[in-house]
């Protein structure tokens, strides 16, 4: 056993030292700077976006035109971005205003405006904003389009959160580097399909593969040998908690504080009545529904599943019974691995974008979905997380857009107020 612990852990260093050696010809040519997320060309939109004389970081603008050309980028902390085009000709650029501050809007009758070069490879274009005043959709419109982005959220996020339920159902850990788990998937992603040139569809192969590797490296080499060593569930959390740090950090070390974008941006905006959604948003949902089912399944109509949740209601009881406990909570650490990197995969196009610490973002909404619908059960995580998603993105109608995670954690505090167990948990006696 320690040989393989040993193999798997020399397997996950040797990811690491591949991810290392990488940036030397790859990320140390992307600096924390606007436009380090894309591939240079000699030709480049550039500007700030303001509002009342200050920087407005975190705004998603894009740029189309040529043949079918089309890029994606976020302003910085300074509100700076930066475009990169093929060649001279003339593009629309687009400013995403569901990425604005509440009762804000581009100055002007539209978002887009048309822009062509001049002498230069450059073109500053910097853009203002102003107080909203122009309405595109009626209030049922706006409700409409922001149910189905929550619905969206929630099933990526659920796939992320099902896991650590799994997780903290067979073993009792409450794993704080669930969110790393996330963001790993998606770097690998992005090292595949962005870095590497390759098929999208074979990065997220590779994240797929890569997820379930670190969730059982992870296992192995620390919460197998700790389990055995009968810590308690205090220890392991903060055992997590220095996990967390350290691979988050590693992260920043090797691909820096910079977004990088997936490829496979949508053409053109799908119009599904007053909702305008892209073939990814369709193709995400699709996914996560057909993953979530998949593992619905392996819970329900499998002996590994019915083990799972055999464990889950009583590990002393399943392992008297004769269930393996250490393999059914190696294959869990599997499944959640898998799950977490393919969230990231869709949280990466959702966000949009790639980053050292997005996995973070997630990992409070993940708890509060877990909370939520019941602690240890994969389907009370399936219910907390289409809750908390749906609340996230339509309380930005009536809060600011700052506020809407804390909208989420609101509503947890309020049902937890009515049903302390969650909302499918089951009542436990305490004393």
């Amino acid at each position: 056993m320690t040989r393989r612990v040993s193999a798997l852990a020399a397997l996950l260093f040797a990811a690491i030292v591949l991810l290392v050696a990488m940036p030397a010809a790859a990320f140390a040519a992307a600096p924390d700077t606007p436009g380090a997320d894309q591939e240079k060309t000699s030709f480049y939109f550039a500007g700030v976006i303001t509002f009342d004389d200050k920087p407005v970081p975190d705004v998603s603008i894009s740029v189309e035109g040529g043949a079918a050309f089309e890029a994606t980028t976020i302003t910085d902390a300074d509100g700076r971005w930066r475009l990169y085009v093929p060649e001279k000709d003339e593009y629309t650029l687009t400013v995403d205003e569901s990425t604005l501050p509440k009762g804000v809007i581009v100055e002007g009758d539209s978002a887009s405006q048309k822009v062509e070069f001049g002498l230069t490879g450059s073109k500053i274009v910097n853009l203002f904003l102003g107080e909203g005043q122009r309405q595109t959709q009626s209030f049922a419109d706006q409700l409409a389009s922001r149910l189905f982005n929550g619905v969206n959220f929630g099933l990526l996020l659920a796939l992320a959160a099902m896991g650590a339920a799994l997780i903290y159902g067979t073993t009792g850990l409450s794993n704080f580097a669930h969110g790393e788990l996330v963001t790993w998937g998606a770097l690998i992603a992005m090292v595949f399909s962005t870095m590497w040139q390759l098929p999208l569809w074979l990065g997220v192969g590779a994240a797929v593969l890569g997820g379930a590797a670190l969730g059982l490296a992870s296992d192995a080499a620390i919460w197998r040998p700790l389990r055995r060593r009968g810590l308690g569930v205090v220890q392991l959390m903060i055992v997590s908690i220095g996990l967390s740090l350290a691979l988050r950090y590693t992260y920043q070390f090797v691909v820096g504080g910079s977004t990088y974008q997936l490829p496979g941006a949508s053409p053109a905006p799908i119009q599904l009545g007053p909702i305008s959604v892209s073939y990814i948003d369709l193709i995400s949902m699709g996914v996560s529904i057909i993953v979530i089912l998949g593992v619905a399944y392996f819970l329900l109509g499998t002996r590994i599943g019915k083990a799972t949740r055999a464990i889950s209601d009583n590990p002393q009881l399943a392992a008297a019974s004769g269930i393996n406990v250490d393999r059914v909570v190696r294959i869990v650490w599997i499944l959640a691995g898998v799950l977490a990197a393919l969230s990231g995969v869709l949280w990466a196009y959702f966000r949009p974008g790639v980053k050292w610490d997005m996995g973070t973002q997630m990992l409070l909404l993940i708890f509060a979905a877990i909370t939520l619908g019941g602690l240890g059960t994969a389907f009370g995580a399936l219910l907390g997380s289409l809750i908390v998603g749906i609340v996230v993105e339509t309380s930005t109608l009536w809060i600011p857009s700052d506020l809407k995670y804390a909208g989420a954690l609101v509503v947890l505090i309020l049902i937890l107020l009515v049903r302390p167990q969650g909302l499918l948990g089951r009542k436990e006696r305490l004393g």
